[in-house]
């Protein structure tokens, strides 16, 4: 049987306020407060509110087949909380249901995956697997890295990690003949599974349902399950994977997208295919093959690469700025310059860096100079505030003892922590036999 895997990006940055030379070493608060609230309270309102309500009532009106998958950033979901709670409990309210999975990913939806510190990257991870424990009770089993970024040697961390599933994108560079409508693994890593995303039937949703000079405009429900229905039946699997802001903001509601999104399990219902979501998926096929990818890909542009994040001189400049500091920051306590250090490490303040997409639309800046410039006298600041606490002078050694110590510590406290839960169920065992 046919199965469609849909899967959501969710993702808001904390955009940063205009600072100026002159701030450096005077104002240690970096952000745009009006911009965050109002971005995400538009956002909620247009998409997050009525897509959510829209898919409980698939849910219910498909007698729970209908599913689907969310990766939401601790970023998002720190500004839920603050401007548009309701969203949260929308969340609960479907995480109740058993028809939604959470995936992990980086609490910042950073590139730390691209940059030296393997440990930032599995801190990071870690941070964003207990905030979705702490909101919606559930742990993450299945990985979807930051924009889909996906190499060989990523897979190798995240399947360290203890992740056997990775969500990541079908460019046609890496498949070349090969579909992406079945599962495939890791090439370095085998026990991995990967699914990749179908990006015809992907963008037709993300890209070109709006698009009145499409020649298939305007896309039905039906007419799109049937082109799913036409493929060969040996794959079993296609991967939809887009932004959630597809349902009501990037296609308003005037477009139809919520009422053609509600009909699409009553007539993948009447071509006999399901949904089903990525655990699901992993649990029940195997790979076919496994796939190289010596190089990050990503989902994002014609290249399918990192150069939207890392293709010119100043994203590299403030990458490797940034980075350089990391090792320092993992000695801090204090919980603002943590806080900000997850803030500065969000992807996008590098994509609006970018030269090549001209403005977007996306990015609150003129141009990637001014990004540029705007980012590199926050950091000069924050790497100030951290230097005041770890100076540059500290030698090497000294700062990989202090490190490896905390690190020793950190691997205890887990310890202790896991010998404490295993004394907790023997407890409870035991006051069950009794009674």
């Amino acid at each position: 049987m046919k199965t469609i895997c849909f899967y959501f990006q969710i993702h808001q940055p904390f955009r940063l306020k205009r600072y100026r030379f002159f701030d450096i070493g005077n104002d240690h608060y970096y952000y745009d407060d009006f911009q965050n609230e109002e971005i995400m309270r538009r956002i909620a309102e247009r998409c997050y509110l009525p897509a959510n309500k829209a898919i409980l009532e698939m849910i219910k009106t498909s007698g729970g087949k209908f599913k689907v998958a969310f990766s939401i950033s601790g970023l998002a979901l720190e500004q839920m909380e603050i401007y548009s709670p309701e969203v949260i409990d929308s969340f609960k309210e479907l995480a109740a249901t058993g028809n939604v999975e959470f995936l992990a990913e980086t609490y910042a939806h950073s590139l730390a995956s691209l940059g030296e510190n393997i440990e930032e990257f599995q801190d990071q991870v870690k941070k964003h697997k207990q905030k979705i424990h702490d909101l919606f009770g559930v742990k993450p089993k299945v990985f979807r890295n930051t924009e889909l970024i996906y190499s060989d040697d990523i897979s190798d961390a995240v399947y360290k990690m203890g992740f056997k599933g990775m969500l990541t994108e079908g460019a046609k560079h890496i498949l070349g003949w090969k579909s992406p409508n079945y599962m495939y693994s890791s090439c370095i890593q085998p026990q991995l599974k990967l699914l990749l995303k179908n990006d015809r039937f992907s963008e037709d949703l993300s890209l070109r349902f709006n698009n009145y000079n499409w020649n298939e405009y305007p896309l039905t429900a039906d007419k799109y399950i049937s082109w799913i229905a036409a493929t060969p039946d040996s794959e079993q699997i296609i991967n939809l994977f887009m932004n959630y802001e597809v349902l009501g903001s990037l296609n308003p509601a005037e477009t139809g997208i919520f009422d053609f999104f509600k009909a699409l399990p009553r007539f993948a219902a009447d071509k006999g295919i399901g949904f089903s979501t990525p655990s699901e998926v992993f649990a029940l096929l195997k790979p076919v093959d496994s796939i190289s990818v010596p190089y990050p890909m990503s989902w994002v542009d014609e290249e399918k690469d990192c150069s939207s994040w890392l293709g010119n001189v100043l994203q590299q400049e403030a990458f490797h700025k940034i980075n350089s500091i990391s090792e320092r920051v993992g000695l801090v306590e204090e919980r603002r310059i943590k806080q900000d250090w997850n803030y500065l490490q969000s992807s996008d303040h590098f994509f609006y860096m970018s030269t090549k997409h001209g403005n977007s639309g996306f990015s609150p800046y003129d141009n990637p100079y001014d990004a540029f410039n705007n980012y590199m006298n926050v950091l000069s600041d924050f790497i100030a505030r951290v230097n005041a606490q770890f100076p540059e002078t500290i030698e090497n050694e000294e700062l990989n003892s202090l490190l490896t110590t905390i690190k020793n510590q950190g691997e205890e406290i887990e310890d202790l922590q896991k010998e404490l839960e295993k004394l907790k169920k023997k407890t409870t065992t035991k006051k069950k036999t009794e009674a």
